[in-house]
């Protein structure tokens, strides 16, 4: 059962991703929030549930990322609505930070370059369209602030 943790499900996603192996991804993601939903938020302590929420988020960017290669839309703007949606959401900064560690573990890269690609060659309909542009607009304003950061 220690092997099926979210956080390890969301790192073998990762390197799925990497490897591009991207039904192994969906996989692996899945898993991770499938997991995750057996934590209900009012009876944890914040520092668990903002672990818990940053594990959620990331776990969705990378099946958002996979569903894009695997050209299932539907699913990966299902996915990028309810980042958006929760991230944004809470308005306390925390998606924000999600991004920049992602950026700072050479993680965000990955779905930028997915989410850049799909944009770029495929197209889409208007509401994924939407959806998945705002949020590469979020990853690429991070990848810049980061940047900014970093050389000071």
């Amino acid at each position: 059962m220690a092997d099926r943790r979210p956080e390890k499900s969301c790192e073998q996603a990762c390197e799925s991703l990497k490897q591009q192996d991207y039904e192994v991804a969906v996989k692996h993601c899945t898993e991770a929030l499938l997991s995750l939903s057996q934590y209900p938020p009012a009876h944890l302590p914040e520092a668990c549930q903002a672990e818990i929420d940053r594990i959620k988020i990331e776990t969705l960017l990378y099946r958002i990322a996979s569903f894009l290669q695997l050209k299932k839309y539907g699913q990966a703007d299902e996915d990028c609505r309810h980042v958006l949606g929760e991230g944004l959401a809470k308005g306390d900064g925390s998606f924000r930070a999600v991004l920049c560690c992602m950026h700072l573990k050479g993680k965000l890269q990955i779905v930028s370059n997915v989410l850049s690609k799909s944009l770029m060659g495929e197209s889409l309909n208007g509401m994924v369209t939407k959806d998945l542009t705002r949020l590469k607009t979020l990853l690429a304003e991070t990848e810049v602030i980061m940047s900014i950061l970093v050389e000071k």
